[in-house]
């Protein structure tokens, strides 16, 4: 967006660095509790008719929100889920407005978030004039949709299509085979795990040890010159403490050694 910004004063003539142009760019760009707070104190529309939820899967759910309400904001007896009120924000405008839910898929579900589903029934049970635009993969189980995604589809104002799906992640465009093949197997998809990896076995090396001093040893002689390497461990991994890596401590993310 910033560069962009550069791109049309460019073009009329006006001389301005990315500093500069990238201060209005900023105000586009704010948490999404910031926005749900405007929306408690201010009874008129937001200023723009396009919102954008980025990871809209951790919105909160009415228990969360309830509970939130009424330690922090001193409002007992909030009545609606974090996606319903954010909604209704969005709903005050009068002409028109759009909501853009990005949806990560791979991701657990943490104690108080509402899941993309908590979106869909909020639609479809307080704002039946709102029209819904699903991508036709949201129905894989990684997205926890659940049998609200079929309700959603059965109604008038609901179209699928399989443009809104980014099947590619811009972080491993180079790699994209590699996040499929180990979504299938996880998902225990036997023959399409087995068809990916022999896609990638000759370019990415996998490599399977339940020893870690083993593993330590294999990605020490793999780095070159002063690169830096470390290990990541499952947030489930409890068996790794008696390796001195405890994964219950917050603060471990990566270990190096």
């Amino acid at each position: 967006m910033t560069r962009d910004e550069c791109s049309r004063q460019k073009a009329r003539g006006i001389k301005t660095s990315k500093t500069k142009a990238g201060t209005p760019v900023k105000a586009f760009i704010q948490n999404i509790h910031h926005f749900r707070d405007e929306a408690l104190i201010d009874p008129n529309p937001p200023d723009g008719h396009v919102v954008i939820f980025d990871e809209a899967q951790r919105a909160w759910n009415h228990q969360m929100t309830a509970d939130f309400m009424k330690r922090k904001k001193g409002r007992p007896g909030f009545t609606q889920s974090e996606p319903e009120f954010l909604i209704s924000y969005m709903d005050r405008h009068q002409d028109w407005a759009v909501i853009i839910c990005l949806v990560g898929g791979g991701q657990e579900i943490n104690r108080g978030e509402a899941g993309i589903s908590a979106w869909l029934s909020a639609a479809m049970d307080r704002f039946p004039h709102w029209k819904m635009f699903i991508s036709s993969q949201l129905n894989d189980s990684e997205y926890a949709a659940g049998t609200t995604l079929e309700a959603a589809k059965n109604r008038p104002q609901t179209q699928t299509d399989n443009a809104f799906h980014l099947a590619v992640s811009m972080r491993s465009f180079r790699a994209e085979n590699v996040s499929a093949f180990v979504k299938a197997l996880l998902d225990c998809e036997t023959e399409a795990a087995r068809t990916t990896f022999e896609q990638l076995q000759a370019r990415f090396p996998f490599v399977l040890t339940r020893n870690l001093d083993t593993a330590k040893a294999w990605v020490r002689s793999k780095a070159r010159g002063s690169e830096r390497y470390g290990l990541l461990a499952s947030s489930k991994a409890m068996r790794l403490k008696p390796h001195s890596v405890d994964v219950r401590v917050s603060l471990i993310r990566c270990t190096t050694f």
